[in-house]
């Protein structure tokens, strides 16, 4: 509805309320909009063109390249943060507190990710005798200890002797070939491009990211985790209509049979004892891990395709239902019966975790 002024639009408003509630809500509402400042930030530029620039971006001279992709909404106010005011904040999730912050497990990620924004040296070894070592760029992270909010300096890593020459910058980082940045990324991750041959392209970087959560989850993934969080990949395959291991779609009474199965599972009611605080701050983990590591590709011009952030890539619901019925009843990661291809899949991915 079109209204000549705020007046008219707060009183429409107003009549959808019960009658007892109208003069209290009319008075906030009028109290707010006087309190309200436009604000002078041209939104329809974005939506119009699908970009917007502001001038506290163009004055903090950040890369061409790099103020572009913000713009887009293709790099992440994490990247901006880092880069322009060298601090970030870690957001806390639902985690066990008196473990250290989830986000430690994907500090690595973030080291390299700060190595490529703000220039550190490359690692070149141990300094020659009576020569300084390179001081390393420092960001401030404000993470947690426990239920407090603490303040980190975390140096950046130096970048690897075979990424770059000896006059890399961030400018000229989307010029560094891509096979460059697909070994970069893979490495931090600790995986071998030769591993991923026969994952689904979608999920490569996932499964990466799921290799170094294992390597760096603090306490150890348990076995029941890990395949608590592949299936729930897999279960999203379901959504997608089409598995990229085979180019044919699943056949209709295996897709029904399995996602009814991972429904139920779903919608199963939990027992609140059933509850597992050190399993959900793994799987706290493992989200940290995949947000800097979609980060961290997105920094270097997506090597790896993106995957699908949507359910079908992680339910927070259905990885603890599932992790609860394989402690029980360890038969449940036995797909062969609803689908082979989900259970050929399924196979695929624990393979090349476990190798």
């Amino acid at each position: 509805a079109q209204f000549a002024e705020p007046a008219q639009a707060v009183a429409a408003l107003l009549k959808h309320l019960k009658a007892q509630r109208r003069e209290e809500v009319g008075e906030l509402l009028r109290a707010s909009m006087e309190d309200y400042a436009p604000s002078d930030v041209p939104l329809e530029d974005f939506f119009q063109r699908g970009r917007y620039e502001c001038e506290a971006a163009r004055a903090a001279d950040v890369p061409p390249w790099v103020l572009d992709a913000l713009s887009r909404g293709q790099l992440p106010p994490f990247v901006c943060d880092a880069l322009v005011l060298r601090s970030t904040f870690l957001r806390v999730q639902v985690e066990n507190m008196q473990r250290p912050s989830a986000h430690s497990a994907a500090l690595p990620l973030r080291q390299v990710i700060y190595g490529l924004l703000l220039g550190a040296p490359r690692n070149t070894g141990a300094a020659a005798p009576g020569q300084p070592s390179c001081e390393l760029p420092v960001v401030c992270e404000y993470d947690r200890l426990q239920k407090t909010l603490k303040k980190n300096y975390v140096p950046a890593a130096s970048l690897p002797l075979d990424f770059c020459d000896d006059h890399f910058s961030l400018d000229t980082l989307a010029e560094v070939p891509v096979l460059r940045r697909q070994t970069l990324l893979l490495e931090t991750l600790g995986m071998k491009a030769s591993f991923l041959e026969s994952v689904p392209s979608h999920l490569q970087l996932p499964v990466a990211v799921t290799c170094h959560w294992i390597r760096c989850s603090e306490p150890q993934v348990q076995l029941h985790q890990l395949k608590a969080l592949l299936l729930t990949m897999v279960s999203g395959e379901l959504q997608r209509g089409t598995a990229d291991l085979d180019p044919a779609a699943l056949p209709a009474e295996d897709d029904s049979a399995a996602d009814n199965e991972f429904l139920k599972w779903t919608e199963k009611k939990p027992q609140k004892e059933d509850f597992d605080v050190d399993a959900a701050h793994g799987f706290c983990q493992w989200q940290c891990c995949l947000q800097m590591g979609l980060y961290l590709n997105q920094l270097l011009c997506a090597p790896l395709p993106e995957p699908d952030l949507s359910s079908r890539l992680y339910s927070g619901t259905l990885v603890h239902r599932l992790h609860q019925e394989l402690q029980s009843a360890p038969a449940v990661e036995n797909l062969s019966s609803l689908s082979p291809k989900l259970t050929q899949l399924y196979q695929v991915l624990l393979n090349t975790v476990e190798s």
